[in-house]
């Protein structure tokens, strides 16, 4: 099996057309955030591309669920929570309807994959061995910015090579210059250096959320995966996987 890194829609399309597994790796914040919600025992994460899908879901078919994201870092208006992976403690044993900037997007262009994941710094070991447990390629997909392919997402690009990196000496398929870049940039600077630097993290911190960007630089916080399980009319339905078994 290859590990291959491509970023953005471009990585979507290739993980859909060659029938890979894809994990999607939205670092700052929302797979360590959808990560931890898992492991706080939501019983699942349908994730919406729209601010309004999110408000009709929960109107139309999910009253007692919570509504959980953002919108240039902070929770839209009538939001029960943002995308903050250290404000996750609530979602115990509820329904949560989320929507982020890019994240979201990316999980329902990948849609058609045999399996599906999102993943990042926080349980890079955990997501690595579900991917390769179904014996395919897997695709890494930094998420980047849903509309702006130029976006320079480098906390996306690094975390993806993080994850690669917990398997040693992965057999890399696509992005092979990807990550031998941003592994010396890893080896050399740290992954907390490349977080604090990019450009999305300037947003946190100007939101008072710098906090977070630390917590997701972490490695290996957590043995919590999320799967997406299936796909209704509002989104795609992400549930928490047994990754011990």
């Amino acid at each position: 099996m290859y590990w291959h890194i491509i970023e953005g829609e471009e990585g979507c399309e290739f993980a859909v057309q060659h029938g890979h597994v894809a994990v999607i790796v939205d670092a700052l914040r929302a797979s360590a955030t959808a990560t931890m919600m898992g492991q706080h025992g939501a019983t699942e994460i349908i994730s919406v591309l729209e601010v309004e899908d999110a408000r009709q879901a929960k109107a139309a078919d999910y009253p007692d669920a919570l509504l959980a994201g953002e919108r240039r870092t902070v929770p839209p208006e009538g939001f029960d929570l943002g995308n903050s992976p250290l404000r996750s403690e609530i979602v115990r044993g509820r329904r949560v309807i989320f929507t982020t900037t890019s994240g979201t997007g990316r999980l329902l262009a990948c849609w058609g994959c045999p399996a599906l994941y999102m993943g990042t710094t926080i349980n890079a070991t955990a997501v690595g061995n579900a991917a390769a447990g179904h014996g395919s390629d897997v695709v890494l997909i930094p998420a980047g910015r849903v509309g702006n392919p130029q976006f320079n997402a480098q906390e996306d690009l690094s975390a993806a090579v993080a994850i690669a990196m917990q398997r040693g000496e992965p057999e890399l398929g696509e992005g092979r210059a990807l990550f031998r870049y941003w592994r010396e940039r890893i080896l050399d600077e740290g992954i907390q250096t490349l977080f604090e630097g990019a450009a999305h993290a300037d947003l946190l911190r100007r939101s008072g959320q710098e906090g977070d960007i630390v917590f997701c630089a972490r490695i290996d916080v957590t043995e919590s995966v999320v799967r997406a399980v299936a796909r209704n009319r509002w989104g795609v339905v992400l549930r928490s996987i047994d990754t011990a078994s």
